[in-house]
């Protein structure tokens, strides 16, 4: 399914369902700009997030994405670029 908007809430989902985290684990609060492994998710976790968000949303997520992006505010960000591209 191909959508054109990116959420903390759609990130916040996809980590939960990748990582099989209790609900809102790690993630409750303000998190925009916490590392990601702040909050308890590795590169693992993150690479599974990102294979999960390339299927849900039709796109091919560069792999500088995990390595780059290490807050869900930048992740965010680098999803949102990708989908603009993909819709233009």
């Amino acid at each position: 399914m191909s959508r054109s908007t990116f959420t903390l809430d759609d990130l916040k989902r996809i980590l939960l369902e990748g990582s099989g985290a209790p609900e809102g684990d790690g993630l409750d609060g303000d998190v925009l700009d916490t590392e990601f492994t702040d909050i308890g998710y590795d590169s693992l976790a993150l690479l599974e997030t990102s294979s999960r968000i390339e299927r849900e949303y039709g796109i091919e997520l560069d792999e500088s994405v995990v390595g780059e992006a290490t807050t869900p505010r930048a992740f965010i960000a680098a999803v949102t670029g990708h989908l603009t591209v993909a819709a233009a």
